[in-house]
């Protein structure tokens, strides 16, 4: 997790308890009170924190972080990490599909996993020790827009406590959870949603995976399994296309990448039956078609976690979904109760919730500098990046062809293969690795970068600052990149974009690397 506010002057005036203790005769006043601990709620908290507030943060865990930490981000993006180094992947380009290190065991992967989530619990807590924050495990319900109540989340329900706390500022930040379908029957054991999958209540990694969803969680999971020898994916997915707001090449190079590894795509099928056995599972499609696996794994969809909060009593409400509704500063109808993170819609990013966690405390305490250039961020224009990571990985940031269509805009391209690279083929993995660069053909403004490859997610953050200062294709093609590194692929595919342009008078081997380094 991004490392944030780490030098918090410890001088704070405020008492710190690691967990609050629980004394239900009186009301603690807050200044802020922040319901949730994921990026977006700590973020806010540790800024708020800092400007001398009186901050509680409430979480129904006791342990700190919230989803990103214990069953999304963090331990997806560790569990895909172990599988990388285990399965061989990066070696496969010079040793061959078959190279492994080890035979991979779920064991060897849930001990890197729950290592680097104690990791960053571990961090959290200092960092909510040093700014005297106090973190009450409970769960959090208005009783009126100004005061909430807690039930203790831990200890026998007889026994349970309640506590009241007002504020005069209220911070939403709950994430959410799995999206359940009743005709899907999810135990935990063989049929899982993607907050069990890392749970995985069997001794060994499934052998054959049904993925029902082919949404981001859904092909990263997906993907990661595919990679490990002896073991097979089948994806099913009511539509047709796979994550369509990303780049068509892009999605096309993954899925040819995960179908070479076996991968199967079953889309625009509607499933109508689902049944578990000694065996595993299978499912029947409406197209007539059946689907045998060892497990299967449900990620169609989330719902926030607004249900318990009691959101009627403050004055708000919620979509069916469960989202809250926003403005700009991220207040809700309420002005003092703000709302942040996943409970509030796309793009549900931890990357995005963060900065949304410290523009809301912005907002809150100093509106001078919310107001300032240098405040407003990337989120307000849209110029952020994603990041899927499936294996091999995909990033984005700016528009995609799709979109400069639909508005109509004239745009060319340029493109960087990683075969073209040294260092690509340094890596061996993602050999169809790749950058595609989207630019005006007369101003030459950059209106996208898409990557799918080793190190996509890394790289593309060169192309969301030159976006974000307006820079020209010209600027990569006159910059001088560290050498071997994939993050020439810049160079390469602005050279072969301005090559596109000039193809009348330019040969075809302008696309060559060494040619339009030379002529262009």
């Amino acid at each position: 997790m991004h490392r944030i506010v780490r030098n918090i002057n410890t001088a704070l005036r405020f008492r710190y308890n690691y967990p609050l203790k629980w004394n239900s005769s009186s009301i603690i006043s807050y200044d802020l009170i922040v319901i949730g601990s994921g990026p977006s709620a700590s973020n806010c908290a540790l800024d708020a924190a800092k400007r001398g507030k009186h901050v509680a943060i409430i979480d129904k865990k006791s342990s700190v972080g919230g989803v990103c930490v214990h069953t999304g981000t963090i331990p997806s993006k560790t569990f895909r990490e172990a599988v990388l180094h285990l399965s061989g992947y990066r070696h496969h380009g010079f040793y061959g599909k078959s190279y492994s290190m080890k035979h991979v065991t779920i064991d060897d992967i849930l001990y890197r996993v729950n290592r680097v989530i104690q990791s960053e619990v571990d961090f959290l807590r200092t960092q909510f020790k040093s700014a005297r924050i106090d973190y009450i495990s409970g769960h959090a319900r208005f009783e009126d827009d100004h005061q909430v109540s807690i039930i203790e989340a831990d200890g026998p329900a007889h026994e349970k406590t309640t506590k009241r706390l007002r504020a005069s500022k209220f911070l939403v930040a709950c994430g959410t959870r799995p999206a359940h379908n009743p005709n899907i029957p999810i135990d935990g054991k063989v049929i899982f949603d993607s907050d069990q999958i890392l749970s995985w209540n069997i001794r060994q990694l499934p052998r054959s995976l049904i993925v029902v969803g082919a949404g981001v969680i859904g092909m990263e999971y997906a993907s990661m399994l595919n990679v490990i020898r002896g073991h097979s994916v089948t994806v099913i997915d009511g539509r047709e296309e796979i994550l369509s707001f990303c780049d068509d090449e892009i999605i096309s190079t993954l899925t040819h990448e995960m179908r070479n590894h076996g991968a199967r795509f079953l889309l625009g099928e509607i499933i109508e039956s689902v049944e578990k056995s000694s065996r595993g599972v299978s499912v029947g499609l409406k197209s007539g078609k059946k689907v045998h696996g060892d497990a299967l794994l449900y990620v169609v969809g989330r719902q926030a976690n607004t249900d318990g909060l009691n959101l009627e009593a403050a004055g708000l409400s919620r979509n069916p979904r469960g989202l809250l509704s926003v403005n700009t500063k991220y207040q809700t109808k309420k002005p003092h109760i703000f709302a942040v993170g996943d409970c509030i819609g796309a793009p549900s990013l931890a990357s995005t919730s963060m900065e949304q966690g410290r523009l809301a405390s912005c907002y809150m305490w100093n509106e001078n500098e919310a107001n300032d250039d240098s405040i407003p961020s990337q989120l307000t224009t849209g110029n952020f990046p994603y990041g899927i990571y499936t294996i091999p990985e995909i990033s984005m940031v700016g528009k995609t062809e799709k979109e400069l269509t639909s508005l109509k805009m004239n745009y060319e391209i340029g493109v960087a293969k990683y075969s073209e690279l040294a260092k690509g083929q340094m890596s061996g993995a993602s050999a169809d690795g790749m950058l595609k660069i989207l630019f005006d053909p007369i101003s030459l403004k950059l209106y996208g970068v898409h990557a799918i490859g080793e190190g996509a997610t890394e790289i593309i953050h060169i192309g969301q600052v030159a976006i974000a200062m307006g820079a020209t294709l010209t600027y990569f093609r006159d910059a001088v990149f560290n050498y071997p590194t994939l993050a020439e692929a810049y160079r390469v595919a602005a050279l072969n974009g301005l090559g596109r342009l000039r193809r009348g008078e330019l040969s075809d081997d302008v696309d060559s690397y060494p040619l339009a380094a030379v002529t262009v």
